[in-house]
């Protein structure tokens, strides 16, 4: 019998799955671990010259959230969604005009539940809240329509957000954006008056980058869980039906458009949550950030990981952000590289389309309910049977 040879992806997968539940939390914490230690002991061949390496992995753990959320609609309901960077964006412009002084709806106050110091912290519930009402003001009418349609609504949906965004001047300040915006006041002191996720902390490997980072990925673990269990509940089973054949599923009792918007609500909150951890992070938001090619950036990170494998769009957010990062500054016959970063997504996923359509890291069909009882039944070797009486 021959052995059937496996790509590095689906060995690493393999592996995974043959890990205990109680494995898969040891190796996940260390993970984390090791990860939340990179910014202050990067090795040399992973290292960003051109840039701070602290503030490479918080873009990075930003675009993990989106990359997450993303996968929620399309990865695991399998509804096609261009204009994700709209709920972006919508977090982000929540926070901006709530703490901004440039904003007319500026509500900080030296006191009270917008007070500076939790100013930011405040916004981050409100942000997901209104993401994922705008979630379901789009969905409700729109989830009826399926594949390219629904594609070209919610491409509408990301482009209208940030016109609305470019041209109410009075309101969001068009193209100039909202600036000083409020972010976690931790670790003041004489140094840091404005604490360590300021922008003035931007000196050694502990700065303001690498507190984002740590931040994001506390985020991202509670996400994970949430995600996860989500899996593994009746939800997560009638997302993969519907991804699967959304028809049958109807046939079969599965209220589909209820798990359609659910998905999509879930998917807008968390994606509220980056762009509100954005507008913190950058303390300035202006409509240019909210272009159609971020939108397929994200979305070019869930299928270079693997559509419906929640580690898997990590490292796809990973490649999507460390790559340009990496190469900035790096020139080639007069050309720099970190510039042609469209260029290398392009090539990357017209070859992956080719050669492993499914993604680097694809997600793995298997029983979500009374999963080791049934794997453990179909495994036991058949009994003999026993002599008639």
């Amino acid at each position: 019998m021959t052995k059937r040879l496996l790509a590095p992806g689906d060995s690493i997968r393999e592996w995974w799955d043959a890990r205990s539940r109680v494995q898969k939390w040891g190796f996940g914490v260390l993970m984390f671990g090791v990860l939340a230690l990179l910014p202050l002991y990067t090795p040399p061949f992973l290292d960003t010259p051109g840039i701070s390496f602290g503030g490479t992995m918080a873009q990075f753990a930003m675009i993990a959230i989106i990359a997450i959320g993303l996968n929620v609609v399309v990865g695991q309901a399998g509804l096609l969604d261009l204009g994700y960077v709209g709920f972006y964006a919508v977090g982000a412009y929540t926070v901006a005009l709530l703490t901004s002084p440039d904003s007319p709806w500026n509500r900080l106050s030296p006191t009270g539940f917008f007070s500076t110091p939790w100013a930011w912290l405040s916004c981050v519930p409100l942000a997901m809240a209104i993401t994922a009402l705008a979630g379901l003001i789009l969905g409700t009418p729109t989830l009826r329509l399926r594949g390219d349609y629904l594609a070209i609504v919610t491409l509408g949906f990301g482009e209208i957000i940030r016109l609305m965004a470019d041209n109410l001047s009075d309101i969001t300040n068009g193209p100039r954006g909202l600036n000083e915006v409020a972010f976690p006041r931790l670790g003041e002191s004489e140094k840091l008056p404005e604490g360590v996720f300021s922008s003035a902390n931007s000196g050694g490997d502990a700065n303001y980058g690498t507190w984002w980072f740590w931040l994001g990925i506390l985020l991202i673990a509670a996400i994970l869980m949430l995600v996860g269990n989500l899996e593994r509940s009746r939800v997560g089973r009638a997302w993969i039906s519907i991804r699967e054949d959304e028809d049958a599923a109807e046939v079969m009792g599965v209220n589909t458009f209820r798990f359609k918007l659910w998905a999509f609500v879930i998917g807008a909150a968390i994606g509220g949550l980056s762009g509100a951890l954005y507008a913190g992070q950058v303390q300035y938001v202006a409509p240019p950030t909210f272009n159609i090619i971020n939108s397929m950036l994200f979305l070019c990170a869930v299928v270079l990981g693997g559509q419906g494998n929640k580690l898997g769009v990590i490292f796809g957010a990973f490649v999507i952000v460390y790559l340009p990062n990496r190469l900035l500054g790096v020139h080639f016959l007069g050309i720099n590289l970190g510039d042609l970063k469209y260029l290398f997504f392009g090539l990357a996923l017209v070859v992956l389309m080719i050669f492993r359509p499914q993604g680097l890291f694809p997600a793995r069909a298997q029983l979500l309910a009374y999963g080791k009882s049934a794997t453990a039944l179909l495994r036991a070797e058949p009994r003999e049977k026993e002599p008639a009486a």
